[in-house]
């Protein structure tokens, strides 16, 4: 409880001093709402004593006690919009900054974190265990740390008039703060199991709404719904359980304030009666007892959230913290563009060796592409350069330079991608176009958007570049999609093009358009290109004949076509399938 609250302080940074002052005014805030019952009660008192002495009251009083009420009142208000003012807005502020942390920190992994680590885990941390911290976090420090001050002070004022209900209060706040420490140890043994059971019910809905195509084309509503009941219901029952087992403590801590508010009611009494308290004073005392712990009844609140607390920012930390991949990296500036792999060997974790001391060389300005059976290392090839992924063994350097010399950014500021299954934004198509290049102008924006041949279908649009498509482009046909990715790589305009079956869903169709569009994208470039359509490979400058995991032939079209061997065979697969003939 103790360290999640250090945790939660050090988290603020350099707004500390925001929360420290929001201290201050909710200290205030709460003396506050307490003192007009505390004026409320002694005017009381001061009217009994002047009936029972038959001496007369002071009518003025009356008065000064209402101003006082009111002053009271309003000044209540205003130290606790001075405390929202001073700490709300801590929270929202840093957890903006963390969210954007966490992207860039998922930009620098190796892609295998994202096999290891599930998609539901990460959106869980990213969307419920931020806004846990968002909404919750300062307000628990403030709850905690504000009502033990708060006490604090009502503490050390009863000290000054009664020792005696002093200790009786100080009594009632030890007994209830051993039952938080029960709260907080049962949270903290829960609260693992507690975000794990939404991690995989989040798991569930997203596997449910993603496979809803394939749902919906058996007809297996039912069998579907299966794993989404099953974690709804443990997440349910998860939950229920927690809730069960807090509560007892709960009632606990709340009983011993409440205890302690009679037991001080009581004293207070026995003191009046006896007289060893005014009539006045003995009245504040006995009003004042039942809010004198209001500001501690809610911390069993706090030490219940701050055990999820701490385990959504362990959460996070791991996201923030993950092992970057090019954390040793530098900004390196290229003067050209060769690449070469040496010896490079790569296999996915916990799976088989997929590249076998692959080693070729591309110079820059050339086009080299890569053909071979599925499975066979084609695309691992391509995420190696743009390092996605640390080569196992080897070497793969770019214009003389270890790839693992970079940052990611710096790495592939040099590259542009162009994939078969295209991925747009759920944004505008200017914004998807210009997503290689924020700070372009209009004119170079349409300027790719013609070489890529889509400006045309895209003025047609509802509204023009400004038309938003929907979540991975959804409102577009594939051939649209790719020719707008196209587009984006242009814009882009980096010196070493990666085509991965760029064209390898296109329909007839399309397929002329995407094929001047890739051509006016590639003039002057470095290109690799996986393909299976001839037209896209006898002309190239080098081919790579890739089998299990092995480069096997090298070289241009007419000669491999000599050869006996992988492709030979492939183009004989190609012409019986497209038509063709060799000559």
């Amino acid at each position: 409880m103790f360290k999640t609250l250090k945790r939660i302080i050090n988290w603020c940074g350099d707004l500390k001093s925001k929360l420290y002052i929001g201290f201050v005014f909710s200290f205030f805030s709460h003396l506050f709402s307490a003192m007009p019952i505390m004026v409320a009660a002694y005017t009381i008192g001061l009217l009994i004593t002047s009936i029972q002495s038959g001496k007369p009251f002071d009518t003025k009083w009356v008065l000064y006690s209402f101003e006082m009420i009111a002053g009271l009142v309003i000044l209540r208000f205003a130290f606790d919009y001075m405390r929202s003012k001073f700490q709300e807005g801590i929270s929202y502020e840093l957890v903006a900054k963390d969210r954007l942390a966490i992207g860039d920190a998922l930009k620098r992994v190796s892609l295998g974190y994202f096999e290891q680590n599930s998609t539901g885990n990460i959106l869980n941390s990213i969307t419920t265990g931020l806004n846990v911290l968002e909404n919750m976090g300062i307000r628990m420090v403030d709850d905690f740390i504000g009502g033990y001050l708060n006490f604090l002070v009502v503490f050390l004022c009863l000290l000054c008039f009664s020792p005696v209900t002093a200790l009786i209060a100080l009594a009632g706040v030890v007994a209830s703060f051993l039952f938080l420490l029960l709260i907080s140890r049962y949270s903290t043994k829960n609260a693992p199991v507690e975000t794990k059971a939404g991690q995989n019910l989040q798991e569930a809905v997203l596997e449910y709404v993603h496979g809803l195509p394939t749902v919906k084309s058996f007809g297996q509503g039912g069998a579907s719904m299966q794993a989404m009941k099953t974690a709804a219901r443990e997440n349910r029952d998860i939950r229920l359980k927690i809730e069960y087992g807090f509560t007892p403590a709960n009632c606990g801590h709340l009983l011993m304030l409440k205890i302690a508010s009679v037991a001080l009611a009581g004293a207070a009494c026995y003191l009046g009666l006896t007289g060893a308290m005014e009539l006045p004073i003995m009245l504040m005392f006995v009003f004042f007892s039942f809010s004198i712990f209001a500001s501690l009844e809610p911390i069993s609140d706090s030490a219940h959230v701050l055990s999820v607390i701490d385990a959504a920012m362990d959460q996070i930390d791991a996201l923030k913290e993950g092992n970057f991949i090019d954390s040793d990296g530098k900004d390196i500036r290229l003067s050209n563009f060769d690449i070469a792999f040496d010896h490079v060997k790569f296999g996915y974790e916990n799976g088989r060796e997929i590249l076998k001391d692959v080693t070729f060389e591309i110079p820059e300005k050339t086009t080299t592409a890569i053909v071979g059976p599925s499975g066979s290392g084609k695309s691992t090839i391509c995420n190696l350069l743009a390092r996605f992924y640390d080569v196992n063994g080897g070497s793969i350097k770019v214009g003389g330079h270890d790839v693992r010399e970079f940052t990611c950014d710096s790495l592939l500021s040099n590259i542009s991608m162009v994939f078969q299954n295209v991925y747009l934004f759920n944004d505008t198509i200017r914004n998807n176009i210009c997503f290689g290049k924020p700070d372009a102008t209009e004119q170079e924006m349409i300027a790719a958007a013609k070489k890529a041949r889509c400006h045309e279908f895209i003025m047609e649009l509802p509204d023009g570049y400004d038309t938003v498509i929907g979540e991975g482009g959804g409102t577009l046909s594939g051939g649209q999609k790719q020719r707008i990715s196209i587009a984006r790589a242009m814009l882009k305009d980096a010196p070493i093009i990666i085509l991965d079956e760029a064209t390898a869903s296109i329909d007839p169709e399309n397929e002329h358009l995407i094929q001047e569009a890739i051509s006016q994208l590639t003039k002057g470039k470095t290109i690799i290109t996986i393909a299976h359509r001839l037209a896209t490979i006898e002309n190239a400058d080098q081919i790579l004949v890739v089998d299990d995991g092995r480069i096997v032939q090298k070289g241009t079209h007419k000669e491999l076509i000599r050869e006996k061997g992988r492709y030979l065979d492939f183009i004989k697969v190609r012409e019986e399938a497209e038509g063709w003939q060799i000559k």
